[in-house]
C-alpha cells in the first residue's frame, strides 16, 4: 500500500527550527497502525508535482498555514486533484486545512470563522464518543457538502469530521499533533506570531487535556484498507 502525504506547511522559520513538518508527524502517527504502507513525502509549498494517481493508493492532506481562500500557485492544482481523487475512488484523508480544502472542493464552503483563532486542546464528540483533540485554526467549514455527513462537532466547531460517500474523511482537528510539539511551539511562538494570552490558555488547555496518541488513526486506517480491498 502506498500512501502520499502532501506538505503543505512552509519551511519553518528559524524560530522552529530543529520542530518536525507535518507529513513527518503524520507519518509518525499513521505508520504504527499501518505496517503495510509505504509512505512518502510531496512537498506541495515547494513546488513538488502532486503524483500520478497510478503512484499512489492513498493521500493525507495536511495543514497549512493559508486558507482555501488563499490565490497561492499549488492550490490550483491542488483542488484538480482533489477532484480527480473523487472521479477515480482514490481514497483522501484531510487534516485542519486538507479538511476545509476538501469541503470546499466537494461543493461546501470554508472560511475565516467568527470565533477567530483556536489554540491548544478542545473536546469534540467524535465517532459517538467525547474526546480530547488538539487544535490550531482560525478556518472552519460553514457549509457542509452535499456528499458528506458530519461525524464530529465541538461547540466551538460544529463542523469537526466529514464522511463523504466517496472514499474520503476528514477532521478539523490535528490528530498528527504531540502534546510536547504544541507545547514548544506555544513558548517559542509567544508574542511572535500568538499574543501572551492566547499563549497561556493553550498551555493550560494542553495541561488539562487528555488526547489520545491514536485518535482517529483507526478511522484512517479503516479508509485506506478499504478503498484497496484489504481487511
Amino acid at each position: 500500500m502506498r500512501i502520499a502525504l502532501l506538505e503543505l506547511t512552509l519551511h519553518p522559520l528559524p524560530l522552529l527550527e530543529g520542530l518536525p513538518r507535518t507529513a513527518q508527524q503524520i507519518r509518525a502517527w499513521l505508520e504504527p497502525h499501518l505496517p503495510e504502507a509505504r509512505f512518502s513525502t510531496v512537498d506541495v509549498v515547494d513546488g513538488e508535482a502532486l503524483p500520478q494517481l497510478g503512484d499512489f493508493d492513498g493521500v493525507v492532506v495536511g495543514g497549512s498555514e493559508f486558507g482555501v481562500y488563499d490565490d497561492t500557485e499549488w492550490m490550483r492544482p491542488l483542488r484538480d486533484f482533489l477532484e480527480l481523487c473523487r472521479d477515480h475512488a482514490k481514497p483522501v484523508f484531510g487534516i485542519c486545512f486538507g479538511h476545509q480544502i476538501m469541503a470546499d472542493v466537494y461543493g461546501g464552503k470554508a472560511e475565516k470563522a467568527e470565533i477567530g483563532n483556536v489554540v491548544g486542546a478542545r473536546g469534540f464528540d467524535y465517532g459517538g464518543s467525547s474526546v480530547d483533540a488538539f487544535v490550531w485554526h482560525q478556518d472552519q467549514v460553514t457549509h457542509v457538502p452535499p456528499s458528506a455527513r458530519v461525524t464530529g462537532s465541538a461547540d466551538h466547531c460544529p463542523v469537526g469530521a466529514l464522511d463523504y460517500d466517496f472514499p474520503a474523511l476528514s477532521v478539523q482537528f490535528h490528530p498528527e499533533y504531540r502534546a510536547s510539539h504544541l507545547r514548544e511551539l506555544f513558548v517559542r511562538g509567544r508574542d511572535v506570531f500568538l499574543a501572551p494570552q492566547e499563549a497561556d490558555e493553550g498551555l493550560a488547555s494542553i495541561k488539562a487535556a487528555h488526547v489520545s496518541k491514536d485518535l482517529a488513526a483507526a478511522q484512517a486506517v479503516d479508509l485506506f484498507r478499504k478503498a484497496c480491498g484489504r481487511p
